[in-house]
Protein backbone atom coordinates (compact mmCIF):
# COMPACT_ATOMS: atom_id res chain seq x y z
CA UNK A 1 0.00 0.00 0.00
CA UNK A 2 1.08 3.65 -0.41
CA UNK A 3 2.31 5.32 2.79
CA UNK A 4 0.14 7.48 4.21
CA UNK A 5 0.42 11.54 3.99
CA UNK A 6 3.47 12.51 6.30
CA UNK A 7 4.95 9.34 6.42
CA UNK A 8 8.66 8.92 6.19
CA UNK A 9 10.94 7.55 3.14
CA UNK A 10 11.77 3.89 3.06
CA UNK A 11 14.53 3.29 5.29
CA UNK A 12 16.53 1.33 2.26
CA UNK A 13 15.21 2.83 -0.52
CA UNK A 14 18.08 3.53 -2.87
CA UNK A 15 18.67 6.37 -4.22
CA UNK A 16 16.56 6.65 -7.80
CA UNK A 17 14.71 9.96 -9.69
CA UNK A 18 11.61 10.29 -8.92
CA UNK A 19 8.85 8.63 -11.62
CA UNK A 20 6.70 11.45 -12.19
CA UNK A 21 7.38 12.66 -15.35
CA UNK A 22 9.42 15.83 -15.72
CA UNK A 23 10.48 15.53 -11.62
CA UNK A 24 13.87 15.47 -11.41
CA UNK A 25 13.87 15.11 -7.57
CA UNK A 26 14.63 11.65 -5.37
CA UNK A 27 12.11 8.92 -5.29
CA UNK A 28 12.16 7.97 -1.89
CA UNK A 29 8.48 6.55 -1.64
CA UNK A 30 6.97 3.53 -3.22
CA UNK A 31 3.57 3.02 -4.60
CA UNK A 32 1.80 -0.16 -6.42
CA UNK A 33 2.00 -0.41 -10.18
CA UNK A 34 -1.53 -1.59 -10.54
CA UNK A 35 -4.51 -3.09 -8.66
CA UNK A 36 -2.71 -6.54 -10.45
CA UNK A 37 0.87 -5.95 -9.24
CA UNK A 38 0.88 -4.64 -5.50
CA UNK A 39 4.29 -6.17 -5.11
CA UNK A 40 5.74 -3.94 -7.72
CA UNK A 41 6.14 -0.36 -7.77
CA UNK A 42 6.92 3.10 -8.94
CA UNK A 43 8.86 5.29 -6.96
CA UNK A 44 8.35 8.91 -6.05
CA UNK A 45 8.78 12.07 -4.38
CA UNK A 46 7.19 13.18 -1.26
CA UNK A 47 4.79 16.01 -3.68
CA UNK A 48 3.92 13.36 -5.73
CA UNK A 49 3.43 10.78 -3.27
CA UNK A 50 0.71 12.70 -1.79
CA UNK A 51 -0.70 13.31 -5.74
CA UNK A 52 -0.99 9.50 -6.05
CA UNK A 53 -2.22 8.88 -2.80
CA UNK A 54 -4.82 11.52 -2.84
CA UNK A 55 -6.23 9.56 -6.80
CA UNK A 56 -5.60 6.07 -5.50
CA UNK A 57 -8.80 3.88 -5.81
CA UNK A 58 -8.37 0.21 -5.55
CA UNK A 59 -11.78 -0.34 -6.73
CA UNK A 60 -12.08 1.74 -9.82
CA UNK A 61 -13.36 0.25 -12.50
CA UNK A 62 -15.53 -2.77 -10.60
CA UNK A 63 -18.41 -3.11 -10.26
CA UNK A 64 -20.84 -3.35 -7.10
CA UNK A 65 -20.60 -7.28 -7.56
CA UNK A 66 -17.35 -7.60 -8.29
CA UNK A 67 -15.86 -5.31 -5.35
CA UNK A 68 -18.28 -7.19 -2.89
CA UNK A 69 -16.65 -10.46 -3.79
CA UNK A 70 -13.19 -9.03 -3.42
CA UNK A 71 -14.09 -7.65 -0.30
CA UNK A 72 -15.34 -11.19 0.81
CA UNK A 73 -12.21 -13.19 -0.66
CA UNK A 74 -9.96 -10.84 1.72
CA UNK A 75 -12.11 -10.89 4.62
CA UNK A 76 -11.48 -14.59 4.65
CA UNK A 77 -7.79 -14.92 3.93
CA UNK A 78 -8.79 -16.55 0.62
CA UNK A 79 -10.63 -19.81 2.28
CA UNK A 80 -13.94 -21.14 2.22
CA UNK A 81 -16.48 -19.99 4.55
CA UNK A 82 -19.99 -20.13 5.93
CA UNK A 83 -22.29 -17.60 6.86
CA UNK A 84 -22.91 -17.71 11.22
CA UNK A 85 -25.48 -19.35 12.09
CA UNK A 86 -25.77 -21.78 9.20
CA UNK A 87 -23.21 -25.27 10.59
CA UNK A 88 -25.47 -27.08 12.64
CA UNK A 89 -23.69 -26.49 15.90
CA UNK A 90 -25.68 -30.02 17.34
CA UNK A 91 -22.50 -32.10 17.73
CA UNK A 92 -20.77 -33.08 20.48
CA UNK A 93 -16.83 -31.64 20.93
CA UNK A 94 -14.20 -33.93 19.64
CA UNK A 95 -12.44 -35.82 21.66
CA UNK A 96 -9.79 -33.94 20.26
CA UNK A 97 -10.81 -31.01 22.23
CA UNK A 98 -10.89 -32.80 25.62
CA UNK A 99 -7.40 -34.35 25.44
CA UNK A 100 -5.69 -33.85 28.77
CA UNK A 101 -2.18 -35.14 28.03
CA UNK A 102 -0.52 -33.67 31.45
CA UNK A 103 -3.60 -35.12 33.65
CA UNK A 104 -4.46 -31.92 34.86
CA UNK A 105 -7.96 -32.90 35.01
CA UNK A 106 -8.38 -36.29 36.01
CA UNK A 107 -9.33 -35.61 39.35
CA UNK A 108 -12.00 -33.80 37.89
CA UNK A 109 -15.76 -34.57 38.08
CA UNK A 110 -15.21 -34.16 33.89
CA UNK A 111 -12.66 -37.36 33.95
CA UNK A 112 -14.34 -38.56 36.87
CA UNK A 113 -17.21 -39.67 34.59
CA UNK A 114 -15.31 -40.48 31.43
CA UNK A 115 -13.46 -43.99 30.00
CA UNK A 116 -10.58 -43.62 28.18
CA UNK A 117 -12.35 -42.99 24.59
CA UNK A 118 -11.18 -45.14 21.81
CA UNK A 119 -8.60 -43.07 19.26
CA UNK A 120 -10.39 -42.38 16.24
CA UNK A 121 -9.44 -39.69 13.32
CA UNK A 122 -9.43 -36.28 13.88
CA UNK A 123 -10.26 -34.30 10.37
CA UNK A 124 -8.41 -31.47 9.75
CA UNK A 125 -9.56 -28.08 10.80
CA UNK A 126 -10.06 -26.36 7.10
CA UNK A 127 -12.55 -29.56 6.90
CA UNK A 128 -14.62 -29.29 9.70
CA UNK A 129 -16.94 -26.81 9.08
CA UNK A 130 -17.41 -28.42 5.59
CA UNK A 131 -18.36 -31.77 7.09
CA UNK A 132 -20.73 -29.83 9.66
CA UNK A 133 -22.39 -28.53 6.95
CA UNK A 134 -23.12 -32.13 5.31
CA UNK A 135 -23.78 -33.62 8.45
CA UNK A 136 -20.67 -35.88 8.02
CA UNK A 137 -18.42 -37.90 9.72
CA UNK A 138 -14.45 -37.85 9.48
CA UNK A 139 -12.68 -40.14 7.44
CA UNK A 140 -14.73 -39.48 4.78
CA UNK A 141 -14.71 -41.40 1.38
CA UNK A 142 -15.60 -40.39 -2.13
CA UNK A 143 -19.38 -42.86 -2.36
CA UNK A 144 -20.22 -41.56 1.09
CA UNK A 145 -19.94 -37.77 -0.04
CA UNK A 146 -21.43 -37.95 -3.39
CA UNK A 147 -24.51 -39.63 -1.72
CA UNK A 148 -25.13 -36.72 0.96
CA UNK A 149 -24.49 -34.41 -1.39
CA UNK A 150 -26.99 -35.81 -3.93
CA UNK A 151 -29.64 -36.19 -1.16
CA UNK A 152 -29.13 -33.05 0.13
CA UNK A 153 -29.17 -31.55 -3.20
CA UNK A 154 -32.73 -32.62 -4.07
CA UNK A 155 -33.97 -32.02 -0.67
CA UNK A 156 -32.81 -28.17 -0.75
CA UNK A 157 -32.91 -27.84 -4.49
CA UNK A 158 -35.42 -24.50 -5.63
CA UNK A 159 -37.51 -26.55 -7.51
CA UNK A 160 -38.25 -28.34 -4.92
CA UNK A 161 -39.10 -25.76 -2.06
CA UNK A 162 -40.76 -23.04 -4.17
CA UNK A 163 -38.00 -20.58 -3.86
CA UNK A 164 -37.56 -20.41 -0.78
CA UNK A 165 -34.55 -17.88 0.03
CA UNK A 166 -33.70 -19.89 3.36
CA UNK A 167 -33.18 -22.87 1.01
CA UNK A 168 -31.36 -21.20 -1.80
CA UNK A 169 -28.75 -20.09 0.95
CA UNK A 170 -28.65 -23.68 2.27
CA UNK A 171 -28.15 -25.18 -0.78
CA UNK A 172 -25.21 -22.68 -1.58
CA UNK A 173 -23.41 -23.69 1.47
CA UNK A 174 -23.80 -27.57 0.91
CA UNK A 175 -22.23 -26.59 -2.74
CA UNK A 176 -19.25 -25.09 -1.33
CA UNK A 177 -19.25 -27.47 1.49
CA UNK A 178 -19.20 -30.47 -1.07
CA UNK A 179 -16.99 -28.82 -3.46
CA UNK A 180 -14.40 -28.45 -0.58
CA UNK A 181 -14.64 -32.49 0.41
CA UNK A 182 -15.28 -33.43 -3.03
CA UNK A 183 -11.16 -32.08 -3.70
CA UNK A 184 -9.41 -32.85 -0.36
CA UNK A 185 -11.20 -36.65 -0.46
CA UNK A 186 -9.80 -37.74 -3.83
CA UNK A 187 -10.13 -37.18 -7.67
CA UNK A 188 -12.10 -38.94 -9.81
CA UNK A 189 -15.78 -37.50 -8.85
CA UNK A 190 -18.11 -36.26 -11.47
CA UNK A 191 -18.92 -32.31 -11.69
CA UNK A 192 -22.14 -31.77 -9.08
CA UNK A 193 -24.94 -31.59 -11.73
CA UNK A 194 -27.97 -29.18 -11.88
CA UNK A 195 -28.37 -28.24 -8.46
CA UNK A 196 -25.29 -26.67 -7.90
CA UNK A 197 -25.61 -24.67 -11.58
CA UNK A 198 -28.95 -23.57 -10.09
CA UNK A 199 -27.28 -22.32 -6.66
CA UNK A 200 -24.17 -20.07 -8.27
CA UNK A 201 -27.01 -17.87 -10.25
Amino acid sequence: MPPRRGARPEPESPARPCDAPGCEANGEFRAPKSRDSLNEYRWFCLPHIREFNSSWDYYKGMGPAQIEANLRHDTAWQRPTWPLGRLGGGHRFSEEFLRDPLGLLYATPLHARRTRPVEKPVAPPELRAALDVLGLEWPLDQPTLRGRYHELAKQLHPDVNGGDRGAEDRLKDVNRAYSLLRRKVGSGTAAPEAAEASAAG
